[in-house]
Order: C-alpha cells, then sequence, then structure tokens
C-alpha cells in the first residue's frame, strides 16, 4: 500500500556525500604555514641535494673569481688607494701572480654570495618551523647588509687608520717600500674579518626571536662585551696598533648595543606564556 504524500514529504531522507562532496575539515595551523613543495625525502635525497647545491655554489664562486681574474687590476688599483704614497715592491717571481689569485677568489666569493645564500637557504627551510622560517629573511637581509657595512667600514675607516700610523711610525728613518703579498694579506683580512664582527647584531636578533636571551639579559652584560669587543679587537685585526684595535672595538660594542635595541623593540611583545615554555 503506497503512503500518503504528507508522510513522504514529512520524512527526512538520509544525506549522502560522494567523496569529493565530503566537507573538508579545516587545515592545522601548522599545515597551513609549510609551502607546497614540503616533501618527506630520505637521508640519501638530503645527500643528493646537498651535493648539487654544494656544486652550483662551487660552480658561482668559480666562474665570478674568474670573471675577476680577467679584470683584476682595476680590483687591486683599488684596493691599493687606502697606501697613498707608498711604493710596492715584488719581492719574489710571481709575487704579484698569487696576489692576483688571491684577489679574484676574495672578490668571486662576494659576487657570488647571493647564489650561495639561496642555496643554503632552499636547503635548511623544510627543517625550519614557522617561528623560524618568519626570523629567516630580516636576518639574511640584516646579514648580508651588515656585511657590506664592515667591508665599508674598514675600508674607509680601518685600513687608512692602520696604514698611516705605520707610515708615519719611523718615516724619518726608513723608506716606505712594502711588499705587495703582505699589504694585501693585510688588506683582506682585515676587511673580511670586520665584516664578521659586523654580524653580532644578526647573533643578537636570532637569540631574541627564538627567546634565548632578552634584551634586559644583554644590556645587564655590557661589561662583558666591552671586554669581549677589545680582546675581538685585537684578534681580528692584524696589525698592533691600539688605534686600529680601539676603532673595531668602539663598532663592535656600537653594534651589540644597537642589536640589544633591535631585540628591545622586535622581540619583546612574544607572551611570557610562550618565553616561559619555549626558553
Amino acid at each position: 500500500m503506497t503512503p500518503p504524500s504528507s508522510d513522504l514529504e514529512t520524512t527526512a531522507a538520509p544525506t549522502l556525500y560522494r567523496p569529493s562532496e565530503t566537507p573538508a575539515s579545516e587545515p592545522e595551523p601548522e599545515a597551513e604555514a609549510l609551502p607546497e613543495d614540503d616533501v618527506e625525502m630520505s637521508l640519501f635525497d638530503h645527500l643528493e641535494e646537498l651535493r648539487q647545491r654544494l656544486f652550483y655554489s662551487v660552480a658561482a664562486v668559480a666562474v665570478s673569481a674568474i670573471a675577476c681574474f680577467v679584470g683584476v687590476r682595476p680590483l687591486v688599483a683599488f684596493l691599493e688607494r687606502p697606501a697613498q704614497g707608498i711604493r710596492f715592491l715584488q719581492l719574489s717571481p710571481g709575487e704579484f701572480f698569487f696576489v692576483s689569485i688571491k684577489v679574484a677568489g676574495y672578490s668571486g666569493l662576494l659576487l657570488a654570495s647571493p647564489i650561495i645564500l639561496y642555496h643554503v637557504i632552499r636547503f635548511v627551510l623544510p627543517g625550519l618551523t614557522r617561528r623560524e622560517r618568519r626570523i629567516l629573511t630580516p636576518v639574511v637581509l640584516g646579514s648580508s647588509v651588515l656585511f657590506w657595512a664592515g667591508l665599508g667600514f674598514a675600508y674607509w675607516l680601518l685600513i687608512p687608520a692602520a696604514l698611516n700610523f705605520f707610515a708615519s711610525y719611523g718615516a724619518d728613518v726608513v723608506e716606505q717600500i712594502w711588499s705587495i703579498e703582505r699589504y694585501f694579506e693585510f688588506v683582506l683580512l682585515l676587511l673580511f674579518s670586520t665584516g664578521l664582527a659586523f654580524q653580532v647584531p644578526v647573533v643578537q636578533l636570532i637569540l631574541g626571536a627564538l627567546g634565548i636571551v632578552d634584551a634586559r639579559r644583554m644590556l645587564a652584560g655590557w661589561r662583558y662585551v666591552l671586554l669581549a669587543a677589545v680582546v675581538l679587537g685585537a684578534v681580528l685585526t692584524p696589525s698592533t696598533d691600539p688605534l686600529t684595535q680601539s676603532l673595531l672595538a668602539g663598532a663592535v660594542t656600537a653594534l651589540y648595543l644597537f642589536g640589544t635595541v633591535l631585540v628591545k623593540f622586535l622581540c619583546s611583545d612574544r607572551p611570557e606564556e610562550e618565553v616561559s615554555v619555549e626558553g
């Protein structure tokens, strides 16, 4: 017997969904933060990726160094500019040739540094958490800017100060004729050591963002930082003159205070519960 039409209208029919029509659940916050190209990789896949990225980085350095070696004479003239009035001498056969190779190698490393940074970031990015990825861009940009600022500080201030000290000391006793190889060892070492010393605010920002050290503790240890800056200035500078060491120590101290201010304003808005749990 057929039921009345009113019973058919009032009877609730079960709702069926096909697999494609099933409502999707809300994605987890952690999954939203992961890039789309994050895939599970085996140890051998990681080693293969590391090998390829090392190959590309070394190839970039080699190509840049060869290009710099072709035009190395303007680079040599540029690095000789702080030593105005000084005559350079080649003390052994091939000395200037090996100096040219060193200058081209360091210059090629600088030119290829963006490519190296790109491959380093692409390799470590899948293993970083969401918070670590948020600080990756400012850390990389800040590190690059500070390194070039350190090169400029050394070229325009540290190197002329050190050379003037050595040239004026004993100028009335000896004639100023310097070895070309020793001069470039001095200049290149001072340039790159100063660039590395200028990374202090980057290290502070990383420690502050991870909740390891806050701005208050950084400021409380300024006495130890001042002592460490003096020791660092004595170790990194290839010369023994007090002026160069004092300039570098003062710059490192000022950078530390600048990094403390950055940590105060950029990393102080984190909740205390998060800092206590993660620290």
